[in-house]
């Protein structure tokens, strides 16, 4: 009953039944109620909240060439793969922030201990200390 409610609720597809028969509309199963809302919702990739299409055209050539850059909220169902793309994708984002925390922490670090005075190599340095200095000049 509630997959019954929960189609009705759909306007696409309701739209779409109510321009037919009804004997027709009512010979529908969910499942097929659910493949045309799926397909009537494919015509939803246009909308993106940043849409950017250049377009290139050669004098020399006959052809033109376009560059597509497309962001927004993903609304489809993501396959098996493009699942494993998105958390390995999320995954390499993660390694390479922690990395950057980590890098900025450890110069951050170096630099107390050279104000401090601390030198734990005598005779040796990075220079990072130095450096740092002649920019609060």
């Amino acid at each position: 009953m509630k997959r019954e409610i929960a189609q009705k609720n759909n306007t696409k597809v309701t739209e779409l039944l109510n321009s037919m028969d009804q004997n027709i509309a009512e010979s529908f199963s969910y499942k097929q109620r659910k493949a045309l809302n799926k397909s009537l919702n494919m015509r939803d990739w246009r909308k993106h909240s940043i849409d950017f299409r250049p377009t290139v055209a050669l004098p020399l050539f006959p052809w033109s060439f376009y560059l597509v850059f497309l962001a927004g909220a993903n609304k489809r169902e993501l396959t098996y793969g493009e699942r494993f793309i998105a958390f390995f994708m999320f995954f390499i984002l993660l390694f390479m922030l922690g990395l950057l925390v980590i890098c900025v922490g450890l110069i951050f670090i170096y630099l107390i201990k050279s104000w401090l005075g601390i030198d734990l190599f005598p005779n040796e340095s990075l220079g990072l200390w130095d450096q740092f200095k002649t920019y609060l000049k």
